[in-house]
């Protein structure tokens, strides 16, 4: 009897879980049916349009570019030694030729003080043999040993100072010191960093220009810069490579600009943007109007509360336009808005329509 009882359970269970494989998905299909119904019939999509005029559009393109100092060192003694001078301080604007550290030299004064004795005695050697010469008391051979004596005591004098020359640092150009690595009485070599000096009067930009847009730029070129705070600089081009960079097919390029202000600061991102040519009677849509599909390059018009798709070709884009070749012409009403709910057909309704911004 219990038996039976579970046999019929299970009968019971297998045939409501068939049920339940035929039923819901046709409730599914219903409900997809219907929304599918309200899409084209239903509720209509708001969106935004925008009369489509021809205008003269600018062909430019836009390029990353870095900020670099006009001048910049890292600064390096070219001897080791101990720091017995530091002569600037962080921030500082120094001159030319200014001292800005020295390493303790003592010992090389002493070698300087000696090898000077040794030059005055030779001197007097020579001007007592010089006279004996004069009066044939002596060989010319000895007075140019003499004489190679004193020249040997000047070239070491000579050679001296030029090592003590090296235990001090001078500023190669002016400019303006950063941080400080260094502290007085620190032992350090040539490897050791000191501090950085940059001259920031005018600063460089760096950037490349792929290799199809090449012949578009020269010397004196004027292109426009834009910082990561929005502001905007016209710099001049003054010099680029001679060849193009074969590892990326572009020609780089060097600008500069006056930097009196110390608004531009080495190691930023700019975006430069290069001018090329202005193409008159352009079909121009908003970036956001163009969509992809299967068969390409997409726009959707507006006819009569619906929303037409129209296959297209783009042109020339900048970062809120886009040059349409074919596909549209002026006059057609363009959607701008909602492009990834619409589908052939749908019915639309007009929030606002878009300005042509001169």
């Amino acid at each position: 009897m219990k038996n039976k009882t579970v046999r019929n359970s299970a009968i019971i269970v297998f045939i409501l879980v068939i049920l339940g494989i035929i039923i819901i998905p046709k409730l599914s299909t219903k409900k997809d049916s219907g929304k599918q119904a309200q899409l084209r019939g239903g509720a209509a999509i708001t969106v935004n349009i925008k009369v489509v005029e021809s205008s003269t559009f600018q062909n430019r393109i836009q390029v990353s570019g870095s900020i670099i100092s006009n001048e910049e060192v890292e600064l390096h003694t070219e001897t080791s030694g101990k720091v017995v001078n530091i002569a600037f301080k962080e921030g500082q604007k120094v001159k030319k030729g200014d001292l800005l550290l020295k390493v303790n030299d003592a010992e090389l004064q002493a070698q300087l003080s000696k090898t000077e004795i040794k030059k005055k005695l030779a001197e007097d050697k020579e001007y007592r043999q010089r006279v004996l010469l004069s009066k044939k008391g002596i060989s010319q051979e000895i007075y140019e040993s003499a004489l190679n004596d004193l020249n040997a005591a000047v070239a070491d004098i000579e050679n001296i100072k030029a090592q003590i020359a090296k235990t001090e640092i001078k500023a190669p150009f002016d400019g303006t010191i950063g941080l400080r690595y260094v502290s007085e009485g620190s032992y350090i070599s040539p490897s050791s960093q000191i501090a950085n000096l940059q001259n920031l009067n005018q600063v460089k930009i760096d950037f490349a220009v792929p290799q199809r847009y090449a012949s578009a730029i020269s010397m004196g070129s004027k292109v426009k810069i834009k910082t990561v705070t929005g502001k905007e600089y016209d710099v001049k081009v003054y010099a680029l490579e001679q060849k193009i960079d074969p590892s990326t097919r572009a020609l780089k390029v060097r600008a500069i600009h006056s930097n009196e202000k110390g608004e531009l600061m080495p190691g930023s991102y700019v975006t430069v943007y290069i001018d090329l040519n202005d193409i008159a009677n352009a079909v121009v849509i908003p970036t956001q109007a163009l969509a992809l599909d299967i068969s390409g390059e997409i726009v959707y018009l507006y006819s009569n509360g619906k929303a037409v798709s129209r296959k297209v070709e783009s042109g020339i884009r900048t970062e809120s336009d886009i040059q349409i070749v074919k596909g549209i012409s002026p006059g057609d009403t363009v959607i701008t808005s909602g492009i990834m709910q619409l589908r052939p057909g749908a019915r639309v309704k007009i929030a606002s329509t878009e300005q042509t911004q001169n």
